[in-house]
């Protein structure tokens, strides 16, 4: 995988960039005046990266991902990942046949739904899972492959399901790995 020099990251206009952050080259990033990324992220190939988005510490968003910030925004605190194919939406079409929908029509003939969308630490989201507009996913929980989650979740859970629904309690043991980490990376730049 290619990244993006750091020159070529300086001259995209982002909002904020972080230290030893990486951009895979095949990667698509728009409104980059809108893009916050924090220490340490990466995104890899073919992600769409779009609108308001704010990226903490040691994201990692791998290939295939899309992120559609838009008007609302989309926040990914510290220490998130999206597998392979995430969508994370912070605005959506209503679908139910009472307006026009798309991006081609004028406001005033759609009903959209804007509504920001929250990753708290230390979130995980299972390959071609889909986050929707106006969910805060708790800090520690994990989403499972597939998933479609449409309302918010409660801290250090497991959920899965279309609809995701809590099928577990996440383990917090790697609260203490990441004090261990922390303290490595700050010794390594003594």
């Amino acid at each position: 995988m290619a990244y993006l020099t750091e020159m070529q990251l300086k001259d995209a206009g982002f909002k904020k960039l972080g230290k030893q952050v990486r951009i895979s080259d095949k990667a698509s990033i728009y409104n980059a005046d809108q893009i916050e990324i924090d220490d340490y992220s990466r995104i890899d190939d073919f992600c769409v990266i779009s609108g308001r988005v704010s990226i903490g510490k040691y994201n990692h968003i791998t290939p295939m991902c899309l992120v559609a910030g838009g008007t609302p925004g989309i926040v990914f605190d510290d220490f998130c990942t999206l597998a392979y194919g995430v969508k994370v939406f912070s605005q959506s079409d209503d679908y139910s046949g009472e307006t026009l929908t798309n991006s081609l029509v004028p406001k005033k003939f759609k009903n959209e739904k804007f509504a920001a969308v929250h990753l708290q630490r230390h979130v995980i989201v299972g390959a071609g899972a889909v986050i929707f507009p106006g969910t805060i996913v708790a800090e520690g929980c994990s989403i499972g492959a597939m998933a479609l989650v449409t309302k918010s979740t409660s801290p250090w859970g497991i959920y899965a399901g279309v609809p995701a629904k809590r099928v577990k309690e996440r383990k917090t043991d790697l609260l203490t790995l990441e004090l261990e980490f922390l303290e490595e990376q700050k010794n390594d730049s003594i």
